[in-house]
């Protein structure tokens, strides 16, 4: 690979991994309406590392809170705010890990990666984010996420599965649906990526490893720390928009790009 895809795939990977509008979706479009190649399972494997590090970071103090949690949840107890953050974040992972392994035995997950199934699932879920934004109710905190909610973000996550929904969309848009305001919507999506990420990372670098593909090595450690940085700053950003306005934005975005790539597809 080239130092300009390397930093192509690292940059798309990650401004649009946290930002509601499928980074999956962006990295499949990228090959398959350009002439460059499919960048791989190491680099993708590299990127997602990369962004797990941004989000990480930027929710540090959750992030120690749950950690500091796990020890006192693994002798069955959630009585602290750590240990009942670290419950939430593991009930809200396993349906998208149960559904995942699902579609990777079957082989449903290649057969899902056309232009045509991001094109549709850009459209739809874009404006079904924006019908929950408008329509939901601002009246919980994070704070007030509670186990049935969690369970039930999960289920929304595993969604995400089909290529160009957007992990983090579609667990914002269960979120705003079941009342949450929008920043605290975003946070807890973005706490709910973490385990996520490891779980798809680890995957993949399973894959990468079976494959015995390590020469890339060098490649991957340039997408990681650009991945990390374009994760950073689009975090960053929104937040910050969050303060301010609603989704809309993304959802004109998406509701652009989906009928252009449906457009595309079909023509």
């Amino acid at each position: 690979m080239t130092l300009f895809h390397i930093l192509l795939v690292a940059v798309i990977q990650g401004l649009t991994e946290f930002l509601p509008v499928s980074s999956s979706g962006h990295l499949i479009l990228l090959p398959s309406l350009t002439n460059l190649d499919d960048q791989g399972l190491t680099i993708d494997v590299a990127t997602h590392v990369g962004t797990l590090f941004a989000v990480i970071l930027y929710f540090w103090s959750d992030v120690r809170t749950a950690l500091g949690g796990v020890p006192r949840l693994m002798t069955g107890k959630a009585d602290t705010p750590g240990a009942r953050l670290a419950l939430l974040l593991a009930i809200a992972t396993i349906p998208v890990v149960v559904a995942g392994l699902a579609l990777k035995v079957t082989g449903l997950d290649e057969a899902m990666r056309s232009i045509a199934v991001i094109g549709w699932t850009m459209l739809v879920f874009g404006l079904v984010l924006y019908w929950a934004d408008q329509k939901g109710a601002q009246d919980l905190k994070a704070e007030e996420w509670s186990m049935k909610h969690a369970w039930i973000m999960g289920l929304w996550q595993a969604v995400a599965l089909i290529p160009g929904t957007s992990r983090s969309g579609i667990t914002i848009t269960g979120a705003r649906h079941l009342g949450y305001e929008r920043s605290d919507a975003a946070r807890i999506a973005m706490l709910m990526s973490i385990p996520t990420i490891i779980a798809s990372g680890t995957l993949l670098g399973l894959e990468v490893i079976s494959d015995g593909n390590m020469a890339l090595l060098k490649d991957a450690s340039i997408a990681a720390g650009f991945a990390f940085v374009a994760a950073l700053l689009a975090l960053s950003l929104m937040m910050r928009l969050l303060r301010s306005t609603s989704f809309t934005p993304f959802v004109i975005y998406r509701v652009v790009l989906g009928l252009a790539v449906l457009w595309i597809a079909y023509s």
